[in-house]
């Protein structure tokens, strides 16, 4: 895998939300303002790329047996790292995450990457993996986040939008409306990421075109395989 796949294949290829499923609770709870979304967006890349650094640093002196609670310990200290910085200098994002940015450490985005990546690959692999799925963790937050402020609440980053203030979609808002826009996102990239069936799909490049002529008694199964073949 070359170094560019690495960085950019979690942005739509295999976005850990909307492609792998996971990271779903904070997308949902923090993605109804846009601030809040970047926050919780930088948080967890931060933490991703330093936890994927250190542990394909230690990955061959960690012992295999009590590795994923090393992980979370690793994970834990990050974690705490940005909580500190938050509260510091960034209160009021610091209270808007609230509970979600502790439980960062226990993020399956994190954890997941940790696990299936950085435990096997080089440093710096590691550290591009891990700007890739924060890069689209966050990409993910900011467009939920985007849409539901702007349509539920008729606003964004904070700024009241003529019209639609006064006559935003509410239940966008609500718990409801997250479900609905993480939807309709994953149908999209479902949608982008569905491979077209070749175009050269007839009898003649079918493995079993030889057995299923009439004139050669084929089984009923194998025309019918040819068949399918032939239609698409």
């Amino acid at each position: 895998m070359s170094k560019l796949t690495t960085l950019t294949k979690g942005i739509i290829k295999e976005n850990p939300v909307l492609v792998i499923v996971l990271g779903t609770c904070p997308t949902l709870a923090v993605s109804t303002q846009a601030s809040n979304a970047i926050g919780m967006g930088i948080a967890a890349t931060f933490v991703l790329i330093c936890s994927n650094l250190v542990i394909s640093l230690l990955r061959n002196i960690i012992p295999d047996k009590v590795r994923i609670p090393c992980y979370v310990v690793l994970i834990a200290g990050f974690v705490s790292l940005v909580q500190l910085l938050l509260e510091a200098y960034a209160y009021s994002l610091y209270e808007a995450l609230g509970i979600y940015l502790p439980l960062i450490v226990v993020n399956c985005i994190i954890l997941g990457r940790a696990e299936m990546f950085a435990n096997k690959n080089k440093p710096l692999d590691s550290v591009l993996d891990g700007i890739g799925m924060g890069l689209g963790f966050t990409l993910t937050l900011f467009v939920m986040a985007s849409i539901r402020e702007i349509l539920g609440s008729g606003t964004f980053f904070g700024a009241k939008i003529p019209w639609l203030s006064s006559n935003g979609i509410s239940v966008l808002t609500m718990a409801p409306g997250g479900f609905i826009v993480f939807g309709a996102l994953m149908a999209l990239v479902n949608r982008i990421l569905r491979k077209k069936p070749p175009k050269d799909r007839d009898c003649e490049s079918c493995a079993l075109a030889g057995s299923c002529s009439s004139k050669s008694g084929a089984s009923s199964s194998s025309a019918a395989h040819c068949a399918e073949v032939k239609n698409g």
